[in-house]
């Protein structure tokens, strides 16, 4: 399989993969969760070249990830807000924070803690059933074909 062809799988991961697989891309999408929208704030909290921002918030854009918005006329400057489909990633997000934290955070614990603004308590994310509310974990979940699948064609040798 190739990268380019990641996109065109019948799994959804792999077509997860083909938007935001890349490394800058995740830390771009974690920037935009701690409230960061603009081309310099991108770059100065990654310290990446240029064009790596731009072809990711490109690639984000396109993908309606990311909505971009004029908020300067001269120069041209614009801001990156997250769509309804780029908030919809926080559980992906939220759930590396977690894993980070509890595989590398060291010994001085996490480098961040979350507050449920809510109820005001830190907390830490739970994958639940969305039936039942029931934690999950892996060795309690089966997969099972679901509508969307095709058949694979026959590879040519």
């Amino acid at each position: 399989m190739r990268w380019e062809d990641l996109g065109d799988e019948p799994c959804s991961v792999a077509r997860t993969i083909a938007v935001i697989g890349d490394r800058w891309t995740m830390m771009i999408l974690r920037d935009c969760f701690n409230g960061s929208k603009r081309f310099d704030q991108f770059q100065e909290s990654l310290r990446i070249s240029r064009a790596i921002v731009t072809d990711r918030l490109t690639l984000l854009v396109q993908e309606g990830v990311l909505a971009k918005t004029l908020y300067q006329e001269k120069p041209l400057r614009y801001e990156y807000r997250l769509t309804d489909k780029g908030l919809d990633l926080y559980p992906i997000l939220i759930s590396m924070f977690r894993w980070g934290d509890k595989y590398y955070a060291g010994d001085g614990g996490p480098p961040l803690l979350f507050r449920h603004k809510t109820c005001g308590h830190d907390f830490h994310s739970v994958l639940a059933c969305s039936v039942c509310n029931g934690e999950l974990n892996p060795r309690e979940v089966e997969v099972r074909a679901g509508p969307g699948l095709k058949p694979r064609r026959a590879q040519k040798k």
